[in-house]
C-alpha cells in the first residue's frame, strides 16, 4: 500500500512536469525553466519556512558527536542498495566492499552509529539506481524540479521512485517511528547542507540558474564515477538531437 502511494504521488509529479512541456527557456537542458523556477521557488519557501529553522536549531542544540551517530545510522542502511547499485553498474568488488562497510558497521560500530569501516580502510561509495540508469545508457532527459525533493532529470525521477520504494524506512512499521525516522534522516542532511546554502545566498545572482548548473555539473560526474568523457557534441549533450533530452553516453561507450 505505501509503495503504490510513493508511485502515485512521483506519477502525479510527472505529469505536472509533463504538462508544462510548453514552458521553453534559454537553456536546452532546461525545456520546462518556467515551471522548475516556480518550483524552486516553491521547494525555497518551504525550505526558509521550516526546513532550515528546524535544521539550524537541531545542529545548535545536538552535539557534533551525535549528529555523526545520526549521520552514520543511516548512512549504513544506504550502503545496502548502494551495494546493489554497484553490482547493477558491473562494478562488483565496489558492491562487495559496501556490503562489507555494512557488516563492519552493523556489528563492530554497534548498528552503524560508528564508522568502523572507514577507519578500516574501506571506502564509502555514493550510488543510486538513477546513476545506475545512466550507466546503462540511458538518456537524462530534460532538467526537473521535483516538489520538495528539489534538483533531477526525467531519468534521475524514475530513479528517485524506485530508490523510494525500496527504501527499508519506507517499509518500516510502525509509522509514527517511520515518520520521526525519516525527518531526523532529513533533518541531519539540511544540518550538514547550511554551510553550503549560506555560500549560495550570498554568491549567486540568480540562485536557480547556479544550483541547476552545478547540480547538472555534478550529477554527470557522479554518473561516470569522477571521470566524465570529453563533450564531443555540446548540441547533442543540452538535448537539441531531438524530443529535448540531454543526451549521456554510457561510461562504457568509448569517447571519440
Amino acid at each position: 500500500m505505501r509503495g503504490d502511494r510513493a508511485a502515485r504521488a512521483f506519477g502525479a509529479a510527472l505529469a505536472l512536469v509533463l504538462a508544462a512541456g510548453c514552458a521553453t527557456g534559454r537553456d536546452p537542458r532546461d525545456p520546462l525553466e518556467g515551471f522548475n523556477r516556480a518550483m524552486y521557488r516553491f521547494n525555497d519557501g518551504v525550505d526558509q519556512a521550516i526546513a532550515k529553522p528546524v535544521a539550524t536549531a537541531y545542529k545548535a542544540a545536538v552535539p557534533d558527536l551525535m549528529r555523526d551517530w545520526v549521520r552514520n545510522f543511516f548512512a549504513n542502511i544506504g550502503d545496502v542498495f548502494i551495494g546493489v547499485n554497484n553490482l547493477l553498474q558491473g562494478k562488483p568488488i565496489d558492491a562487495l566492499s559496501d556490503w562489507a562497510r555494512v557488516g563492519f558497521n552493523t556489528t563492530f560500530g554497534l548498528l552503524g552509529i560508528a564508522d568502523v569501516a572507514s577507519e578500516l580502510g574501506i571506502d564509502k561509495h555514493n550510488e543510486d539506481f538513477g546513476q545506475t540508469l545512466g550507466a546503462w545508457g540511458v538518456p537524462s532527459g530534460p532538467y526537473v524540479v521535483l516538489p520538495f525533493f528539489g534538483p533531477s532529470t526525467l531519468r534521475d525521477t524514475a530513479g528517485l521512485t524506485a530508490d523510494t520504494l525500496t527504501d527499508p524506512l519506507t517499509r518500516h512499521k510502525p509509522v509514527r517511528e517511520r515518520n520521526a525516522a525519516t525527518a531526523l534522516r532529513y533533518t541531519g542532511v539540511r544540518a550538514d547542507l547550511l554551510g553550503a546554502s549560506d555560500i549560495l545566498d550570498e554568491a549567486a545572482l540568480d540562485k536557480y540558474s547556479f544550483q541547476r548548473d552545478a547540480w547538472l555539473q555534478r550529477r554527470r560526474s557522479q554518473i561516470y564515477d569522477g571521470s566524465p568523457p570529453r563533450e564531443a557534441d555540446p548540441a547533442a549533450e543540452s538535448g537539441e538531437n531531438g524530443a529535448g533530452a540531454a543526451v549521456e553516453r554510457s561510461p562504457a561507450t568509448p569517447d571519440n
